[in-house]
């Protein structure tokens, strides 16, 4: 599944896989005045750092915390190659899934992501869920838009995402899954938790 039009879903499945760039360079937050980045807290058993690869590998309950975003792995991989372009590989233990958690207080959503393995390409600036992956939007605490498949890739330059069955994937029969609920419903969710949250 192939797509340039903006959607519920692509922008369900932009803001969950732009969280996994946590390596990339600021977004512009307004006109040229770059976006102050985050600090990143990982958390995990080991780490070990290789110098000349500019490799960072953590293993053992690896818990990453940059702004609203928290990424649970066994093991994480992160590099820089010489042009300066980040690099990020996140893998779970056999019978463990990759997660992600990206929270838009504002908005009251939250999008989580689940996988064998997540990869980000700083380069060609992709962010690529691997095997059993499923990608859920959740606004004021249900959830609205839901795709899964083998694989879901998204392109941050372009805006294009791309979703793909397989032997290995979360939905049944190996297909792609992709369930939208249309934009006023989430809307509406979000405007009354707005009201609820009001003093």
């Amino acid at each position: 599944m192939t797509s340039n039009r903006p959607t519920t879903l692509t922008s369900l499945l932009a803001c969950t896989l732009l969280c996994l760039g946590f390596t990339a360079n600021a977004q512009q937050a307004q006109g040229n005045a770059p976006a102050e980045e985050p600090d990143t807290l990982i958390l995990s058993d080991t780490l070990n750092y290789d110098d000349a690869k500019k490799e960072s590998t953590f293993t053992g309950n690896v818990v990453m915390t940059r702004g609203q975003m928290t990424l649970n792995s066994d093991v994480l991989v992160m590099r820089e190659d010489a042009e300066g372009f980040q690099y990020g590989t996140a893998t779970a233990d056999k019978g463990k899934l990759v997660f992600i958690r990206q929270e838009t207080p504002e908005k009251f959503e939250v999008v989580e992501a689940r996988g064998l393995r997540a990869e980000y390409d700083g380069k060609t600036e992709t962010i690529e869920m691997i095997g059993q992956s499923i990608v859920t939007k959740f606004v004021c605490g249900k959830a609205f838009d839901t795709i899964s498949g083998e694989r879901v890739k998204y392109n941050q330059s372009t805006s294009v995402y791309q979703a793909f069955g397989g032997p290995n994937s979360a939905a049944r029969g190996g297909r792609v899954r992709s369930l939208a609920t249309p934009g006023a419903k989430a809307e509406a969710a979000a405007a009354a938790c707005q009201q609820k949250s009001k003093p």
